[in-house]
């Protein structure tokens, strides 16, 4: 991938530790904060989203998590490496700039998995 096939630029990457968020400004204007959590249940890494259709995997347990570290993938993505020691993942713009923009129906979605499947939030 080459950054003129990426949608969506980020002009700033700022991670609030107190508040565990990660803001994320685009060229288009729009600021999206997303919280660790909801980045780390959403990671794109093969162990999350499985390797084909069908095996995304519920994270359970990560209310708590932080961002350890934000690692620049070239120019069309970043690495996260979280406090539970996840950091397979690589969050390209496109995909930072979709949980921002579908956060609310994302995150309902996976509310409603963890409760289906009787887990929890909490560790």
């Amino acid at each position: 991938m080459s950054e003129f096939d990426v949608k969506h630029h980020p002009t700033e990457l700022r991670y609030l530790s107190a508040e565990k968020l990660l803001r994320v400004e685009f060229d288009d204007s729009r600021v999206f904060d997303l919280p660790a959590e909801y980045l780390r249940v959403e990671s794109p890494s093969a162990e999350v989203q499985g390797h084909g259709p069908g095996q995304k995997q519920t994270v359970a347990g990560r209310r708590h998590v932080g961002i350890m570290a934000i690692e620049p993938v070239g120019s069309y993505a970043v690495r996260l490496k979280f406090d539970d020691l996840h950091d397979t993942g690589l969050y390209s713009w496109d995909y930072l700039y979709k949980l921002g923009e579908d956060q609310e129906t994302i995150w309902g979605e996976y509310l409603a998995s963890l409760e289906a499947k009787g887990l929890k939030r909490e560790p």
